[in-house]
């Protein structure tokens, strides 16, 4: 251990946990020798812009990008790390490199979680697969997507759009366990008006080649077919890569609330379980990934002087021509009251209040800038 000492910092990740602790390194004071170890030839884009804009029948193909890194740190990008050896202080690669450094910020994120080793099961996680997918959409293909979460029904809609039948298949209603019964049935009469066909299953779907292509047989052994399947069932974080550590606990890497495993190593995003009202909690949205790396930034370079973690949850979609945004911890429960507009899938600012003043705010195709957004859950009920 070199004590105090901080010269090299190295950042594995290169999405958006990886390259907001970098910039905030650099923000909070460090100017010592930064790397980024990133698997994908791509630098840093937004993964949120996957499942929206890129899908769209457009010749712009820009709305993943992000404006250039200013961290000036040294990218090696491609790679992948392999190993982490905490008492000598070196992450491993698979091209046989070993990086030293003073201080480490995990941040691999996580994948897609497939219900096949099927390669006609599609999945959408990077840009290469977004990429991918908008080219075959753009034979007009009828599509099968399972999983009737957030990113399933936001692909739906972005194949919809691109001039496709669609049919999703969802284990219960569409978005009830991420939103709660009132705002999932506004996506669902949405989605269902514009033309998608939803498969409601108390299970999980199975995948099968049949005739050199892949299907998908429910519970009830009823058998769904289409030309392009994709899956959308949740993502895995990737931590096998720190397995012999010990930092690893049931899939994810717990932190305390500033981010940090110890001293010298950070954990943020997809992969990071950081404390909440609700225990130890990871929680794969964007938003999310952004905050934790602020504070574990500054945690690494100042311990305990910097500000813990006070996360408050953002969530953001759009489709079937709704544009969402809610601060607060979801799903909801009861009807809301209405700040501004009424029921009816129109523009409305909502409020689902709790008994101790606060709530949760939410726009419906509503514009409002965030800070009044978040100010409102604080509001007396």
């Amino acid at each position: 251990m070199n004590g105090d000492r901080m010269d090299r910092v190295v950042v594995v990740g290169n999405g958006i946990a990886g390259l907001t602790a970098a910039d905030t390194l650099r923000e909070a004071g460090f100017d010592g020798e930064l790397t980024i170890v990133g698997d994908e030839p791509h630098p840093a884009y937004s993964r949120p812009a996957l499942s929206k804009a890129l899908l769209l029948d457009s010749d712009d193909l820009s709305s993943h990008e992000l404006p250039p890194a200013g961290h000036g740190a040294k990218e090696l990008l491609g790679v992948r790390a392999t190993g982490l050896r905490l008492d000598e202080r070196l992450v491993t690669l698979d091209d046989g490199t070993a990086l030293p450094y003073d201080r480490l910020v995990l941040a691999t994120g996580s994948r897609a979680r497939r219900l096949s080793d099927l390669p006609e099961e599609l999945t959408l996680r990077g840009l290469d697969d977004a990429l991918a997918l908008r080219s075959r959409l753009a034979g007009r293909p009828s599509v099968l997507v399972i999983g009737g979460g957030p990113l399933g029904m936001e692909i739906a809609s972005g194949c919809l759009a691109a001039g496709c039948r669609v049919t999703l298949v969802s284990q219960g209603a569409p978005l009830l366990l991420q939103l709660g019964p009132y705002l999932a049935d506004v996506f669902v009469r949405a989605a269902r008006e514009q033309g998608l066909t939803i498969v409601e299953t108390p299970g999980s779907a199975r995948l099968e080649r049949h005739d050199g292509s892949a299907r998908a047989v429910l519970d009830d052994g009823s058998v769904l077919e289409a030309e392009v399947l994709l899956s959308a069932v949740g993502d895995i974080p990737n931590t096998e890569w720190l397995a012999d550590t010990g930092l690893v606990v049931r899939g994810a890497v717990p932190v305390d609330s500033h981010g940090l495993v110890r001293p010298d190593v950070a954990a943020v995003g997809d992969l990071a379980a950081f404390p909440t009202p609700q225990g130890l909690r990871r929680l794969p949205l964007w938003s999310s990934a952004i905050e934790q790396a602020k504070v574990a930034a500054r945690a690494l370079l100042h311990g305990d002087d910097a500000p813990p973690l006070r996360f408050q949850p953002y969530f953001w979609t759009e489709q079937f021509g709704l544009s969402l945004k809610a601060v607060g911890h979801l799903p909801l429960e009861g009807e809301p009251e209405y700040v501004d507009g009424e029921p009816g899938g129109g523009p409305a600012l909502m409020r689902w209040p709790h008994e101790d003043g606060t709530g949760v705010a939410a726009a419906l195709n509503y514009r409002i800038p965030m800070p009044r957004l978040r100010r409102m859950t604080q509001q007396a009920a």
